[in-house]
């Protein structure tokens, strides 16, 4: 299956089913292979519509990173590790304080 094939079946789910973020996150992940801007979109789109689903942070940090957009992507990192926090979800919390200092050390901030 080619990740055509799969943007396909995604953006049918997203259809089918466009308040579970599951989709929206998976298509997303899908994009940001191929087309980084579409990618961005979708992840700004679950940001600003399901803002407590966590696993939209570390990649979408990651994305606007990657962009060049520093900023944002600081204020991602930072509500994620807010949200992992007031969830208790340890594993998460990790990962993302591990990024955002690696973040933070690659681009000389504080």
């Amino acid at each position: 299956m080619t990740n055509l094939d799969r943007i396909q079946i995604l953006r049918q789910f997203t259809e089918e089913e466009p308040e579970n973020p599951f989709n929206w996150y998976a298509l997303a992940i899908e994009y940001r292979e191929t087309d980084q801007n579409q990618a961005q979109d979708l992840f700004a789109k679950l940001l600003a519509e399901h803002p407590t689903y966590l696993a939209t942070y570390f990649p979408a940090a990651h994305l606007y990173a990657e962009i060049g957009d520093i900023e944002e992507s600081k204020v991602i990192f930072e509500k994620g590790i807010s949200l992992a926090r007031e969830e208790k979800n340890t594993k998460a919390l990790q990962e993302l304080q591990n990024a955002y200092q690696n973040f933070l050390f690659e681009n000389d901030l504080d």
